[in-house]
């Protein structure tokens, strides 16, 4: 475990409860065609035309491949899908496998996911003052940089990963969560100013890595980015005016929030962290893989080896409880946030694969795993009368004379 790591979850373990906080290290649509959650997994695509952008560092390809259909409002009656979203915090490649590994779950089970990258993963050490961290000093950062090599990866898996379809937003830079500098005190601009800089370091890494023998990201990040997730879920009502200004159309930050239809918030879409079934407690816990490990190994990444059987099973029960509950009830989207880390022996890492096959292997046609900009495109198709109706329905609570009924 290393210094920051140590910091950050005794600085949180007093938060370390049902809505607890958040933390990273360095280690750091409705109709879907026929096949397991109603995708068909992601085929080899051919090389796209390719108009590079800026110094090459990024290419306008065309339109993203792997993508479902157009989405559709509900018909009248129609009970809405069950979608559910996997997101990864920082989404760089350190070499222990973690980005290609839930990549192949992914192409196996049809499901789309969002990679939040942190930008300081595309920007080698030696370059470090080129990052100015609003209310911090030049260069600093709470997370590492990045080795040359783990560059390297970051920028492989996350190049497959847009051509496999899944959603590349951000994670912003220096992840400061704690003192004066913390973002939860940034202002509205200073928040303009660290997407700008984290932008820069994604559109701009051939320049500042020198690399002149690696394929450029496939997409234009200024299309591309279109919603966030802070750091330690912190600092989200100075980021919403930077967010709308810039037309981001949601934003992934909101802690303690509730499995019911999610609504806006200055323009917005508000996708938070949501309170599941914590199994064996009397508390609910935040669907992320880090509250998980603070409500059962404290302020240590490395909890005793013969507990550690029991909280993955403890981990598997939750995110599948949360997802049966929303199934069977409301049909609320389920939000699961995670980090690319080897926590406790990897136990949130396998449960969240668990959980991934448990939820195709189920055979629900009318379940979908899509990424957040998905979700969006799904819930803009819909009127707002339907999604009214849809958000007046409370955590657990069953339409009242079934879907037909209620959505008549």
């Amino acid at each position: 475990m290393d210094g920051v790591s140590r910091r950050k979850l005794l600085a949180w373990g007093a938060a370390a409860t049902a809505l607890g906080a958040t933390g990273c290290t360095r280690q750091a649509d409705g109709e879907g065609p026929p096949g397991k959650n109603g995708a068909t997994p992601p085929e080899p695509s051919p090389s796209p035309a390719v108009t590079p952008l800026g110094d090459g560092s990024t290419a306008d390809t065309g339109p993203q491949p792997n993508q479902p259909p157009a989405p559709r409002p509900l018909e009248p009656g129609e009970r809405p899908p069950q979608f559910v979203v996997f997101s990864w915090d920082g989404a760089g490649e350190v070499g222990n496998g973690l980005f290609p590994r839930f990549r192949k779950v992914a192409r196996e089970h049809g499901a789309a996911m969002t990679f939040f990258l942190s930008g300081l993963y595309l920007l080698p050490e030696s370059k470090r003052n080129l990052y100015r961290p609003p209310g911090n000093p030049r260069g600093a950062s709470d997370i590492g940089y990045l080795k040359d090599a783990n560059i390297r990866l970051t920028l492989e898996n996350l190049r497959a990963a847009w051509l496999e379809g899944h959603e590349i937003g951000t994670h912003f830079n220096g992840h400061f969560c704690g003192g004066s500098g913390s973002v939860a005190h940034w202002t509205p601009r200073q928040w303009r100013s660290e997407i700008e800089q984290a932008s820069a370091f994604v559109t701009r890494w051939r320049t500042n890595t020198g690399f002149t023998d690696v394929e450029p990201l496939p997409f234009d990040y200024g299309t591309e980015l279109i919603g966030a997730r802070t750091p330690c879920l912190l600092g989200q009502e100075n980021l919403l005016p930077a967010a709308a200004e810039l037309g981001w159309r949601y934003d992934a930050s909101s802690p303690g929030g509730l499995q019911v239809w999610p609504a806006k918030k200055q323009g917005v879409w508000d996708l938070p962290l949501q309170s599941i079934p914590f199994p064996g407690r009397s508390f609910e816990v935040l669907s992320m893989d880090y509250n998980l490990l603070a409500n059962q190994s404290g302020n240590t990444t490395r909890g005793p080896v013969a507990d550690r059987p029991g909280w993955r099973e403890e981990a598997v029960g939750a995110f599948t409880q949360g997802f049966q509950r929303a199934y069977e009830t409301n049909r609320a989207p389920l939000f699961i946030g995670n980090h690319f880390e080897e926590w406790n022996g990897g136990i949130y890492m396998d449960a969240v694969e668990q959980t991934i096959q448990h939820i195709a292997e189920a055979g629900h046609r009318d379940v979908r795993m899509v990424s957040f900009r998905q979700l969006c495109d799904w819930l803009d198709a819909q009127p707002e009368p339907v999604l009214t109706k849809l958000r007046a329905l409370g955590v657990g609570q069953q339409p009242t004379g079934g879907w037909k009924n209620y959505l008549a």
